[in-house]
């Protein structure tokens, strides 16, 4: 017999019998869907959503790419459309539909303030190890994301898991509610956008407890019992009645870190799992990942998804672009080890990330690159300032730094410590080659918008073809 077509994600009859709105044009099969034109499949649903320019004017081109249908609050021409009176609206409403016609999926959803989008990769790793999985991408986590990766999810899906972020108040307990997840987890609480919350950090950590709010009933809440505000959040759970997990390096949690021990290939965690001892491997080094491995390992059995399957997952689970991801760059007299840590910071990550780098062997120097935290507020320059602490803890070798923030730290470090300084991160990029050198260890890290990115490509730039053992070293 010759084998079914695939169903399609959705038809646009479907799109406008979901959304409330009217089709204009052919029923077509609709296989994914994008608001931007430029990345546009052929057989995508088109989102003409309304930001810093009109989703509207891109019609035209997002048809002649390929796409099979669009979402519109007016006509358009190029191909079939949906009309809708708002198309976030429609956007939202497709996402529940998507939810609700799947009702076999278990969700899960991740917070916090450092780790939600590594954390909820390592999830879908196991997810996708126990059979038909979904998830979100990138860090698509927020107004637009999180429907979006509703709508995305295929009819057959039978697990998945959904990153939920926030820049203000009130963001969070609306998405997890449209997730309706069946577990939520907080990853940790520190400051980080701080500079929305009167209160500071226990703004944020009520913001981030807010995710136990879209719990189905019955579900269950993972929780840091290791931050300072643990008790908020184990409150928020108990308070919608959920089933309360946690995790910790502390007697008395579920899942209980008893000692972490990177090495080059990753690290061996040692910990209690509702009670019975445990050892695994894990492809990651950094020392929050102790931590973070509980946290996927409380998720995936919430999930229903079986422990040997949850490690497999993690053993083979890769450090993402920008979050850790290490190289060996060879220069001329030998090679250093880049960590691409660019993709975002604040002061717990920033602390994890020296923990880590000091605890690693190295035949040179252990060196940091560091650009601005951004959205501390008026804690901004403490913060900075602050992290000449855990550097000199960390016993690392040498700090660069670009930025005006990033200055109030390198002004606090010892002399001994400074490496260069400069005003922005392209005028750092522009001296990569004295950054580093043979034998180093070199870890670059900052907010997304401070562009630390530019300092890691310089660096990685520089790779050159292996050199002979005689070739005389860089300059350092």
């Amino acid at each position: 017999m010759p084998d079914t077509p695939a169903r399609p994600l959705w038809t646009a009859a479907e799109i406008a019998a979901a959304t409330g709105g009217v089709l204009h044009g052919d029923d077509r099969p609709v296989t994914g869907l994008t608001y931007n034109s430029r990345e546009i499949v052929p057989g995508d649903l088109f989102l003409a959503l309304k930001g810093a320019r009109d989703g509207h004017e891109f019609a035209a081109s997002a048809f002649a790419a390929g796409a099979a249908a669009a979402l519109v609050d007016r006509p358009v021409e190029g191909g079939p459309y949906v009309v809708v009176p708002d198309t976030l609206h429609g956007l939202e409403a497709l996402g529940v539909a998507a939810r609700e016609r799947a009702p076999q999926v278990k969700r899960g959803a991740v917070t916090g303030s450092v780790g939600k989008t590594s954390v909820t990769q390592a999830i879908k790793a196991g997810l996708d190890l126990a059979g038909p999985a979904h998830g979100s991408i990138k860090s698509y986590n927020n107004h637009i994301g999180v429907p979006l990766t509703l709508a995305r999810m295929p009819v057959e899906t039978r697990r998945a898991v959904f990153e939920i972020g926030m820049n203000a108040p009130g963001e969070i307990a609306p998405l997890s509610r449209f997730v309706a997840p069946h577990a939520a987890c907080v990853t940790t609480v520190g400051p980080v956008h701080i500079e929305a919350f009167s209160d500071g950090e226990a703004g944020v950590a009520r913001e981030k407890a807010a995710i136990f709010q879209g719990l189905v009933p019955g579900g269950t809440a993972v929780a840091n019992g290791d931050v300072a505000f643990s008790g908020l959040l184990c409150d928020a759970a108990r308070a919608v009645g959920a089933r309360l997990v946690t995790f910790g390096t502390d007697p008395g949690h579920d899942a209980r870190l008893k000692d972490f021990r990177p090495d080059a290939e990753g690290a061996t965690v040692f910990a209690d799992l509702f009670g019975q001892p445990l050892e695994y491997r894990l492809a990651q080094s950094g020392a929050h990942w102790g931590l973070n491995s509980l946290c996927v390992l409380l998720m995936l059995d919430a999930l229903d998804v079986a422990l040997d399957t949850g490690l497999q997952a993690l053993a083979g689970f890769q450090p993402l672009a920008g979050r850790g991801q290490t190289r060996t760059v060879a220069v001329l007299g030998g090679a250093f080890t880049l960590i691409d840590e660019s993709y975002n910071a604040n002061p717990l990550s920033m602390t994890a990330g020296f923990k880590s780098l000091g605890a690693r062997p190295a035949a040179g120097r252990r060196i940091v690159v560091l650009t601005d935290m951004l959205e501390l507020g008026d804690q901004s320059r403490d913060l900075h300032e602050g992290l000449a602490q855990p550097i000199e803890a960390a016993g690392l070798d040498l700090v660069h730094a670009a930025g005006p923030q990033m200055r109030h730290l390198y002004d606090a470090l010892p002399v001994s410590r400074r490496g260069l300084w400069r005003e922005t991160a392209a005028e750092l990029a522009a001296e990569a080659s004295v950054l580093a050198g043979p034998g180093d260890i070199v870890m670059v890290k900052g907010s997304n918008g401070s562009r630390a990115s530019l300092v890691a490509k310089a660096l990685a730039d520089l790779q050159t073809a292996p050199s002979s053992p005689d070739t005389p070293p860089a300059p350092r």
